[in-house]
Order: structure tokens, then sequence, then C-alpha cells
């Protein structure tokens, strides 16, 4: 019997878990893939919105707000990479200004500070690459990029810390409530908690629908994008956004957290709950639709591509809070974009809003800060030095793109809610992250997951047990397939 499960390690998930183990209660987060991070908050553009465009009284447009002005400080918490680049949104003809001016209006009615409306010659000063058409801007200062990945490892780090455990590779088949406790009913048995708190992304409403009336309706939109190699990550410095459509932010063009240049994503909803394909249209409709914003983004640069999916509830806004007719039954769900703006935010809205209900003692020495792995490649020589002195294994080069070295790689694995696969070492410390993306450090990252796991190299997996690299032994091949 645990006081509290969340369902869903996301950046939602792990936000919440982090804020609810400041108590002393007990905690479980289930989710059924073998790491955190490894649904929508694993493919995001990393942008931290300023909240101009939510609609003025919707809760994306209350938390997006919130959650901006939260971000640098708790990133300072969970020693995460963030940067306040400010983003800018272009128009090309007079009627671009027109809409510029109520994006604008609105982002004052929701309480963003220093919106500023630029004229051509003041938006090519700040960005020189930007299409020369381009008419006026919208600049918003307080946009910024975050690391999604570590923001995510960071809070599901700090919680583990506090108590709580993170029940992976568990598939939650149903749920339901007997008497004044739920059942969440699993691949692995049955779990019961006082509070069920539902963050399961493109699945909320598939939780939500097993005990409430209030039905939710959950259709993904699947959104794709193209990472280019560091060399041109300052090829422009702010986020850059065309006009909002229906259909969400549009395709925009920002610098990373940790230095590449993303553009993307595409926009457009999907049946599939599963489905992260990548597509020949929507990578063209990404770049093409990127190069009117910026003409000389040099395509020879992508390194890689990839797709992920949003949770988009009918209903066009965020569901937080305590189900009416489920008492200790909490949803955060219909989370897409702000979410991960907005992440904590809502994680400490709703951690509030259980507390008041049931007054749990505060955790003594509650851990509220962690240090993130020291990485090697942005060091001084000087250093670097004391590093390999520290740490001999600081000296051994893994990745040679991002300059990983083995202490890295082995701290990743040992820490709290430690990587099991080449991806979670891949989202704690960039190796594979580089130019090869995994082409020369993959097969030595594999090696050293296997050793240090204490498991055999067959089991070791890209993402999933769905996704291991190795099928057998050369000479064990017999007429063309491993018997």
């Amino acid at each position: 019997m645990k006081d509290v499960i969340i369902i869903g390690a996301g950046v939602i998930g792990t936000n919440i878990a982090r804020e609810l183990s400041y108590y002393d209660i007990s905690i479980m987060v289930i989710d059924k893939n073998t790491d955190v991070c490894e649904e929508t908050s694993k493919a995001n553009s990393g942008i931290v919105h300023s909240g101009y465009d939510a609609q003025p009284g919707s809760l994306k447009a209350k938390y997006n707000v919130i959650g901006n002005q939260m971000m640098k400080s708790i990133c300072e918490d969970l020693d995460v990479p963030f940067i306040q680049n400010g983003s800018l949104i272009i128009g090309f003809t007079k009627k671009d200004e027109e809409e510029l001016e109520v994006l604008k209006a609105q982002g004052v009615l929701n309480g963003v500070k220093g919106l500023k409306i630029l004229n051509k010659d003041e938006v090519l000063k700040k960005e020189p690459k930007l299409n020369p058409e381009v008419y006026s801007g919208l600049y918003a200062p307080t946009g910024g990029v975050v690391d999604p990945f570590q923001l995510t490892i960071a809070s599901a780090e700090v919680a583990e810390m506090n108590s709580a455990i993170f029940q992976m590779e568990t598939i939650v088949q149903s749920v339901e409530k007997i008497g004044d406790f739920f059942v969440v009913h699993t691949d692995k048995g049955d779990f019961t908690s006082k509070i069920l708190v539902n963050a399961a992304g493109c699945y909320s409403d598939h939780i939500n629908n097993f005990l409430s009336e209030n039905k939710q309706e959950i259709r993904p939109r699947k959104g794709e994008y193209c990472l280019f190699d560091k060399q041109i990550g300052t090829l422009v410095t702010s986020t850059i956004f065309q006009l909002p459509t229906s259909m969400g932010k549009g395709v925009l063009v920002t610098p990373t957290a940790e230095g590449n240049l993303l553009v993307g994503p595409s926009s457009f909803y999907v049946d599939d709950k599963e489905d992260k394909e990548t597509t020949l249209s929507g990578i063209k409709y990404v770049l093409e639709t990127a190069k009117l914003s910026v003409p000389s983004i040099p395509l020879n640069f992508i390194i890689t591509g990839f797709a992920g999916l949003r949770a988009s509830e009918i209903g066009k806004d965020f569901i937080i809070g305590e189900q009416s007719d489920v008492p200790n039954f909490y949803n955060a769900s219909g989370i897409e974009s702000p979410g991960l703006t907005a992440a904590p935010a809502i994680a400490k809205d709703l951690a509030d809003m259980i507390q008041e209900k049931n007054q749990f003692l505060k955790r003594k020495n509650a851990v509220r800060k962690r240090k993130n792995i020291i990485r090697f490649e942005p060091a001084t020589l000087h250093q670097k030095k004391r590093l390999i002195a520290h740490d001999k294994e600081y000296g051994k080069i893994v990745c040679r793109c991002e300059m990983v070295t083995l202490s890295e790689i082995k701290q990743a694995i040992h820490r709290p809610v430690g990587a099991k696969t080449v991806d979670g070492i891949k989202r704690r410390t960039r190796a594979g992250s580089g130019r090869c993306q995994g082409g020369f450090c993959a097969p030595k990252v594999l090696e050293i997951l296997s050793e240090e796991l204490k498991l055999t190299p067959f089991e070791i997996a890209k993402s999933s047990k769905k996704s291991t690299f190795l099928l057998g032994l050369d000479k064990e091949l017999k007429g063309g397939s491993f018997e």
C-alpha cells in the first residue's frame, strides 16, 4: 500500500513525484518504459514558452506563465541547462503585424512581461540570418530553451533520493477503486494506493475513463523534427516562430540548450498512440517551412530526425486537479504544448492540492537540489587535468563527437534512476548525440552497460527490450538466420 501512485514517468509525472517527495509519504511511479523520459518528454522542442499565445483564462495560459517564471530557479536547483534566449515571432506582411499585435495584447492579458513589436530593421539587427522579406516581429524576452531530458531525469533523481520508487517496464492494464483505495492492475501484479495521480500522457484518457464518468478523449498529434550539428548552433540566437495556427505554434528554428540547432515540428493528428515514425512528407514540410524563416539553413548539417506525439485532449486545454466524481484521483492530462514549460507549475499546484486535503508531514532533511554529472567536454584544460587527477576514467574518451568519458557513463548508470539502455546513457551524458549519432561509441557504451549492470550484451537495448542490438555470434549463423 502506497500513499500515492503516479502513472507516467515523463516530465509531468517526475516533477509531481519530486514535489510530493518533500512530504513524509510513500510514492510509487509506474511507467511502461525501461527509463523515464521515453515518450513526449524526449521528443519535443525543449522550448520554455513565454505564454503569449495561450487562450486567456485557460489552464494553458495560467500554468505556462507561472512555469516560465519558475524555470530559472528550478533549473538552478536541479543543475539543468537552461538559457533565456528570448523568442521572436515573425510576420511578412502588414496583416501579419496586425496579428502580432493581437498576440501581444493576449500575452499582456496572460501576464507576460516585456513583449515588444519590432520593425523590420530591428528584427534583422537582432537576427541577421532571417529572411530579408520579414516585415516585423513580436519579441518575447522571457522565452527560453531547456534540456527536457535533464529536467525529467533530475526530477526523478530527487524523487528517488527522497524514497520514491520507480516501477519501470510495467504496463497498466486497468485501474479500479475499491472502497477508499485504488488498485492498479499491471502485467507485473497489482499495486494499491490511497491517492492516484494520472500523468499518463497520450494514455491519460484511458486511465481517467477506467474510474470516472467524466470521460476524456486524447487524440495524439505527431510532430517531426530535424536536429543539426553544433557547428551551426548559433545560426540564430533567439527561438524563431512563424505565426501560430489552429494546429499549434508552427515550425520553429531554435538553438537548443545543449548548443545544436533544432527545426520543427510538423503537426498532424494520428490514430495510433505509438506512431513515432518520421515520414518523408513530414520532414520535407518541416525543412521547407523553416527555410521561409531562415533561408540559409545548411541541410548538409542535419545529424538526425525524430518524431514525437502530443497528448491533445478534445477540449483543447490541460485537465488538472481532482476528478469531481472520484475522490483522491487527480488528473494531469491533455498535456501538450506548453506542457514542458508548465511542468514545474502543474507539479507544484497539484502537490499543493493533495497536501491541502491530506496535511502530510514534511519529510525531514528532504533533498531539494541535485548536481549533474560533471561534463568533461566544456571544462577548461585546467579543470580537465583536475578531473583526470581525481578520477583517471575522466581521461578515457568513449564518445569522440561529444567528448564523453568513461567516468561520465559509469556515473550515469549508478546514479538514482540510473541508465539501463544506450538511449538512457545518451540522454544523461550526450554520448551518441553528436555528428555520428553513436556510429563510433554505441558498441563501447553497450559493453560498459553490460559490465556495470552484470547483464549479457544480448540483453542491452537501445531503448527497450524490443530494441536489443545483438542477435547472436557470427559462428552461430546457419543458413542465413540464427537458430
